[in-house]
This record gives C-alpha cells, structure tokens and sequence, in this order.
C-alpha cells in the first residue's frame, strides 16, 4: 500500500513538473525551427533543425544583444547588492530590537510588498523626473528595489531570530562594537539566508520589464527583456528570433539557481522556522 502511495505521488510530481517546464521545451524547440515549420503543423520535435535564429541575434546584431545583457548584468547586481545592503541591518535590527509597533510595521511591510508595480511606476517617475534620474540604471535599480525589499527584509529577519543572542553577546564582551559583532559573526552565520534574498533579487530585476520601460528612454541602456520588443513588430512578431533570445536570456538563472540550490533550500527552510 505505501509503496503504491509513493509511485502514485511520484506519477503526480512528474506530471506537474512536466506542465510547468513545457512553455519552457516549446520555447526552445521553436527557437531551433524554421520559420515556416513554426506557422506549419505544430509538432513537439522539430523536422529541421536549425540554429538560423541565433546566429542571427548574435552575429547579425552588431553585438547589440550583447549590451542589453550587460545591461541586465548592471541593473541586476546593482539590484541585489543594494538590496541586500540595506536589507540585512534593517532585518537584524527589526529581529534584535523590541520595538513599539513591530508587529504593525512588519504588517507594512507585508502590504507593501503586495502593491503591484504598475501601481508604483507613475509616482516613481515623478519623483525621479525632478531628481534627475530617469533614463539612468541607478533610478531602474532603486525601482526595482522597491519590490525586493519588503520580502527580503522580511526573509531575513525570520533567519536571524534563529541565531542565538549569547554569539554576539560574547562577541561584545570580547571586545568587538555592535556593528563589529553583526559583520564578523552575524553575517557569516546567516549565510543560506543571505544568498537565498540575492538570488531572489537578482532574479527579480532580471525579468523586470514595467520600470525599464518607464524609466529607459535611451536603446542603449535597455536590459534584455525589453530589448525582446523589438522583435515585435506592428505588422508581425520574428517568433524564431525571439524564441531564441528568450531560451538565452535564461541561462543565467538556470546557472544561479545550479549554484545556490544548496544554499536556497536551506535559508528557506531556516528562514520559516520562527
């Protein structure tokens, strides 16, 4: 019976991860089809393969992908180290403090967290219209920080409520200033939880589109996801083309989430045990 119950559950795990990852196969396969195969009939192999469309957006465009990449690579990290600067002290005194008000303004947090972001674009505009920084990669950056940081802070104060008080304490008695005690003992000890938040907030500025449209005037400084607009045309969409820059454009959060799946699972797991 129970050997029945984990084939049965293994069945339904395999089904649902199938139906999620198949926008993901026919993206690909698209990629690798000729133009009249993808209007023709639908199949789940291609009949000819062929690479036509990458090597048309890398080499017939004059390395422009290659800069909204960098584009995205900038916009990014400035998104996750920013993040996660402001973030951790914020979280950490949220965590050790008894506060007035936490639960109220943990609650604000929560809210804000849940405003969309074309709600925040028009109001984000203005202010950073009269500051001077639209058509910047710092005003995208503090944007897109807007909707990272609620979550973030919020992961990460859950994380440090699980590290034990006496760590620090004893670090003081040593010797070491508050700040001192939070770099050299706190931050390394919240190491899952630090890297699950970047993964999280470099993932979310790299498929961020609503703010690099607002606030991007300038081609030159588009990220990738809105670089894939130009494939969109008024007459028609080069669906080969830009099947081929979207299976592209993920290859660096299938890399991110190989190399921190470790470290994401376990801050997740520690993150949620308060």
């Amino acid at each position: 019976m129970m050997r029945s119950k984990k084939w049965l559950f293994s069945i339904v795990g395999f089904l649902i991860v199938a139906v999620f990852l198949f926008p993901i196969y026919w993206m690909v396969i698209s990629s690798l089809k000729p133009m009249s195969e993808i209007f023709g009939e639908s199949t789940l192999f291609p009949k000819n393969v062929t690479f036509e469309a990458y090597r048309n957006i890398f080499i017939g465009s004059d390395l422009a992908i290659f800069r909204h990449f960098f584009n995205s690579l900038i916009i990014s990290f400035g998104t996750m180290i920013g993040t996660i600067c402001l973030a951790a002290p914020a979280a950490y005194a949220i965590a050790r403090k008894n506060l007035k008000g936490i639960t109220l303004f943990l609650l604000f947090i929560l809210i804000t967290q849940m405003f969309p972001s074309n709600m925040l674009a028009l109001p984000l505009y203005t202010m950073f219209a009269k500051i001077g920084l639209l058509n910047s990669y710092l005003g995208v950056i503090i944007a897109n920080m807007t909707l990272s940081l609620p979550f973030v802070i919020l992961i990460m104060r859950t994380h440090f409520l699980t590290l034990p008080k006496a760590l620090e304490e004893a670090a003081i008695i040593d010797g070491c200033s508050r700040w001192g005690a939070f770099l050299r003992i706190i931050l390394p000890l919240a190491k899952p939880g630090i890297l699950t938040c970047a993964a999280f907030s470099f993932l979310l500025a790299w498929g961020e589109f609503l703010y690099s449209l607002t606030m991007l005037s300038d081609n030159s400084k588009w990220p990738i996801t809105l670089a894939m607009r130009q494939f969109v045309g008024q007459f028609g969409t080069n669906w080969g083309e830009l099947m081929a820059l979207s299976a592209v454009s993920t290859l660096p959060i299938i890399i991110i989430f190989i190399f921190t799946q470790r470290h994401i699972i376990s801050g997740i797991a520690d993150g949620s045990t308060k």
